[in-house]
């Protein structure tokens, strides 16, 4: 299927799809209120294989680089449109999550790999969102909760758990969010290749 970046005129020959991996989380240290509020990471700046930005809670501001190779052409940082107005309710689950992300900032990805999202201290419990992940296959490496799927920018699918609970096959064109359960100095991840698919984190 081929996509287009909301208010861009994307070209057809690249088949678009969309990873969004939003981590939305709680400092582990100092602790804070179980609040189901959600600080979506601000990415500021790019570099070769990297992507760099920061989440506030209150008055700490947590450091949060992305490390791997990107899709440049569609990673936005600050302007563009918003993957996340399709269908904003896709990325609500209270108590969880109550605020689904906002504004433009997203990172895309090309090619599947290895990847890593790091934070300058350590969070407890982030929360993923994804868009458009279509026949697209991602592990953690640690366990993962499905918190809430449904349509969004290109359409809806559904997330195929794997049997260890580490990561699922999306099923069609799936939109979402996920929580990584306990306290992350850093998020390893693998994906495969397809079109073009992103993340941001929080």
């Amino acid at each position: 299927m081929k996509k287009t970046a909301p208010g861009s005129c994307k070209s057809g020959k690249f088949k678009g799809m969309l990873l969004t991996v939003m981590a939305a989380c709680t400092l582990a240290w100092p602790a804070v209120s179980s609040a189901a509020t959600v600080s979506w990471t601000d990415w500021t700046s790019k570099g070769t294989n990297t992507v760099s930005g920061s989440m506030t809670f209150g008055s700490s501001t947590v450091g949060v680089v992305y490390s791997g190779p990107y899709y440049d052409y569609a990673t936005q940082i600050s302007t563009g449109g918003s993957y996340w107005g399709a269908n904003p309710t896709t990325y609500y689950s209270p108590p969880a999550v109550d605020n689904p992300p906002t504004g433009p900032d997203i990172i895309t990805l090309w090619d599947g790999g290895t990847k890593t999202i790091s934070f300058s201290r350590p969070v407890k419990d982030p929360i993923i969102a994804l868009v458009s992940w279509n026949g697209n296959t991602v592990d953690f490496g640690a366990p993962i909760e499905i918190l809430n799927y449904g349509p969004g920018t290109f359409g809806s699918g559904t997330p195929i758990l794997n049997l260890t609970g580490t990561g699922f096959y999306g099923s069609g064109e799936v939109h979402g969010i996920i929580r990584l359960p306990g306290v992350h100095s850093s998020i390893t991840f693998t994906d495969s290749s397809e079109g073009w698919h992103g993340f941001t984190v929080g």
